[in-house]
């Protein structure tokens, strides 16, 4: 796949991740990021801009790197192994647009968070977009494909997690104790929560509001609630 930008191209060049190729402008004059170029021993291929910009859909910024597609990983693969006393996993019940699963792997990287996990149908796959967007963390988290979400809560449950749901019709999020096991469910943008997941959930939450909108962008719901996941650990550790 091709990433681009120069946030996910210094995010690369500074990880031990293999890069297969490197495109630039032909003006393209970021020392900094020619200097990584460099000590990475790789050669890069200069091109025009109108080139540059029919390799890719999104501003490239004067660079595109090919790389090998992101890697996920199963249930068994990661679940099992996490030794944390309470660990955090993310799952999204069928999130479709790029812009805000990029943004959810940045806010999960931020804070912590160790695994997300997404259907392998109905839902945005790992992009160009989806990378840009994650500011190049998302090689920092590992990202787990499920062929159906209720079973593998099910799994998590078997393997004592609560699993919290966001959802409008929920109690407080503040309410909630976080000393446990946790995995938070967020919603399709346009649908919420489906409702077989949401029936399958622990707790239902809510992050309560003032003003005259009623609901929040995916990704900044799920940035709320890891920032209140963390602050409620810190103050009751």
């Amino acid at each position: 796949m091709k990433i681009y930008g120069k946030n996910v191209a210094i995010e690369r060049l500074n990880s031990k991740e293999k890069i297969n190729k490197i495109y630039l402008s032909n003006n393209f004059n970021d020392n900094n990021i020619l200097s990584l170029i460099n000590k990475r021993n790789i050669v890069p291929i200069y091109l025009d801009n109108k080139k540059l910009d029919s390799m890719c859909k999104g501003l490239h910024q004067g660079i595109i790197i090919e790389v090998d597609d992101i890697k996920t990983y199963s249930f068994e693969e990661v679940i099992p192994s996490i030794s944390k006393q309470y660990p955090l996993i993310v799952i999204l019940d069928h999130i479709e647009d790029p812009h805000n699963f990029g943004a959810i792997i940045r806010s999960c990287e931020s804070f912590g968070v160790d695994a997300i996990i997404i259907p392998n149908d109905r839902s945005v796959d790992i992009t160009s977009t989806v990378v840009k967007t994650s500011t190049g963390t998302v090689d920092k988290v590992k990202i787990i494909k499920v062929p159906n979400l209720n079973m593998t809560i099910n799994k998590l449950k078997k393997n004592g997690y609560w699993i919290v749901g966001t959802d409008m019709e929920g109690v407080d999020y503040t309410t909630i104790d976080y000393q446990d096991k946790i995995a938070i469910v967020i919603g399709n943008e346009g649908k919420g929560i489906s409702r077989l997941v949401s029936e399958n959930c622990d707790y239902l939450a809510k992050i309560p509001m003032v003003g005259t909108v009623n609901s929040l962008n995916a990704s900044v719901a799920c940035g709320i609630f890891l920032s209140e996941i963390n602050r409620s650990r810190r103050q009751n550790g």
